[in-house]
């Protein structure tokens, strides 16, 4: 029976990449003939981002719960949101949820702890890197995360908001960025983690200075292999 994996988007840049990191997941753990069946969800970008500006994870919550159900109706088994800054929220979604959620921090902290990384570097926007998203699951196997410098959580937040949300990407940004992970190694970061779903626009694995754990990439392949089994 093909499965059906269903995904809340929130920013529609980062739900696209996440498409694409399920279906290349989807061909390497399954095989190209074994595709699931993926739907996606999303309602309009400007009305998270209100609630997150706001403070009103209660709103953000009601958001992806109504996701959720219209993902289940469509016939998803599953419900996965590539988007970090609303992964506290997605905690109070799977209450009551008529599908079940697979949350990122966890995972993300399972694969950092299964290479033995000690010190990881995190790059997302200042909602993220000064929350305990990352920093409590992490904390608790003995992993320390840090976060970008003063001043750099602002460039991140800049190139963020003002590009990588609207697709645009310019080679300054992604400079500026590289240089921020070069900076977290001369700290002692020994990996970084992309928390951000559409940081793969600007850092990969071939040009980061650090080994790379993206968030929205360890979440795919949970969810190819959860509906694998």
């Amino acid at each position: 029976m093909t499965t059906h994996i269903g995904i809340v988007g929130v920013s529609p840049e980062g739900a696209a990449l996440f498409y694409q990191q399920v279906t290349r997941q989807a061909a390497r753990v399954r095989g190209p003939n074994d595709q699931p069946r993926v739907s996606i969800h999303n309602e309009p970008l400007h009305l998270y981002l209100d609630a997150i500006r706001k403070g009103d994870w209660h709103a953000v919550d009601r958001l992806l719960r109504r996701s959720a159900e219209l993902l289940a109706r469509c016939g998803a088994t599953l419900c996965v949101c590539p988007d970090n800054a609303v992964q506290h929220a997605v905690q109070m979604a799977e209450v009551g949820s008529p599908i079940p959620w697979l949350p990122m921090g966890e995972l993300v902290a399972r694969a950092v702890c299964g290479d033995g990384r000690k010190t990881v570097g995190l790059i997302g926007t200042k909602l993220i890197t000064n929350s305990s998203t990352y920093q409590t699951h992490l904390g608790l196997k003995g992993v320390q995360v840090l976060g970008p410098q003063p001043g750099e959580d602002e460039t991140l937040d800049q190139i963020i908001f003002g590009e990588l949300l609207y697709g645009q990407t310019r080679p300054e940004s992604r400079l500026a960025v590289l240089q921020i992970i070069a900076g977290m190694a001369g700290r002692g970061c020994d990996g970084v983690i992309l928390a951000c779903s559409e940081a793969p626009m600007l850092v990969t694995r071939e040009n980061s200075p650090l080994p790379v754990y993206d968030a929205a990439e360890i979440l795919a392949e949970a969810a190819v292999k959860r509906q694998s089994t």
